[in-house]
């Protein structure tokens, strides 16, 4: 399935149906009065984040949504039927923003509960409604109100307990193939994940998710090669676990590199729970694994494990030490939702 991380979305709620003039007409009632129904209110557009989506691809090509408008009301008292309402399903940790991709409308972190995005307008009063004592036979009524129409921006964030960074080829993809049960696409060159991916890992009876994202380059955090947006998949991760290619000749500047990224982004990727993960420890022999270990250790304060996914070696302690990692960093953040209701 694509994955589509961002998408516009033009709303319309349903306009209120007008109400209606007319008269009470029976045999022998000579002064039957006003009997004309209000009309029907126009329906409602609600948001909800659903478990079972992970992608806004479906609004790639349903750039519209519509609810429907309420109905006119008629004689006898009869008030127009209410307009039916649309729901709007997305995956959960989608942000809702507005028009100018600037404030935040809701943050729907979890799947609790549908969220009001566009009322639905009014309907108008019958004559009934205008009927008073110096006014026997009103010949008014009121029109529907209209409904509103706005444009918004859905933003999918994904939620995992851990996210892998890195530089383009770090061996990001084939770490959460070993760990989890993800089967990203591997190959021997560089930004060949070109999406994020999740994968569940099963470590000695407990059970987090990985996110994958691209690799990262000078200058992610301005949005060079999409960096700020792959960025944004792991803010809300609790650890993050940096991958530093063990084989690079300059492993210091990779991993200094992949940090300033990670502060200059902002937003609490800085502050994060952080392990450095040295890979593909494989191909180098042991006098010359422990050279690069004590270089990066010069300019990392992380924790530092080696691991080789292809040989397995250091995986296990590795999950375990992400386990622990994840649990003392605490729950995973509330709803962001703005403290003050939106209103259109």
């Amino acid at each position: 399935m694509q994955f589509v991380d961002l998408a516009k979305v033009i709303v319309r709620s349903g306009s209120g149906g007008n109400g209606a003039i007319s008269f009470r007409r029976e045999k022998f009632v000579e002064f039957g009065g006003p009997d004309g129904g209000n009309g029907g209110r126009g329906g409602s557009v609600f948001v909800e984040a659903v478990s079972d989506l992970n992608t806004l691809v479906d609004f790639r090509y349903r750039r519209h949504v519509n609810a429907g408008d309420g109905r006119a009301g008629r004689g006898k008292m009869c008030t127009g039927a209410k307009g039916k309402d649309a729901i709007i399903y997305v995956p959960v940790g989608t942000e809702i923003l507005d028009e100018n991709c600037e404030s935040l409308v809701f943050d729907l972190v979890d799947g609790n509960g549908r969220k009001l995005l566009l009322p639905g307008g009014n309907g108008g009063f019958g004559n009934s409604h205008f009927k008073s004592s110096v006014n026997q036979a009103p010949r008014i009524a009121n029109k529907g109100q209209p409904g509103i129409e706005r444009t918004f921006w859905f933003r999918l964030k994904i939620l995992a307990d851990a996210g892998l960074v890195g530089l383009p080829n770090a061996g990001k993809s084939t770490f959460l193939s070993v760990v989890s049960n993800a089967k990203p696409k591997i190959a021997d060159h560089p930004f060949t994940t070109l999406y994020p991916m999740l994968g569940v890992v099963s470590n000695e009876g407990t059970e987090f998710v990985i996110a994958d994202i691209p690799g990262l380059i000078e200058g992610a955090h301005q949005g060079k090669g999409l960096g700020d947006v792959f960025l944004g998949h792991v803010e809300r991760c609790r650890v993050l676990l940096c991958l530093i290619d063990c084989t690079s000749e300059a492993i210091a500047d990779d991993f200094r590199a992949v940090v300033n990224e990670l502060n200059s982004y902002g937003k609490g990727l800085a502050d994060k729970p952080r392990i450095t993960i040295l890979t593909k420890t494989d191909l180098l022999a042991s006098n010359l694994l422990e050279e690069r270990i004590a270089e990066l250790k010069r300019v990392c304060r992380d924790s530092i494990i080696a691991v080789s996914a292809v040989a397995g070696t250091g995986i296990t302690g590795c999950l375990r030490h992400v386990a622990a990692e994840i649990s003392n960093a605490g729950p995973k953040a509330d709803n962001g939702e703005c403290a003050v209701p939106w209103t259109p």
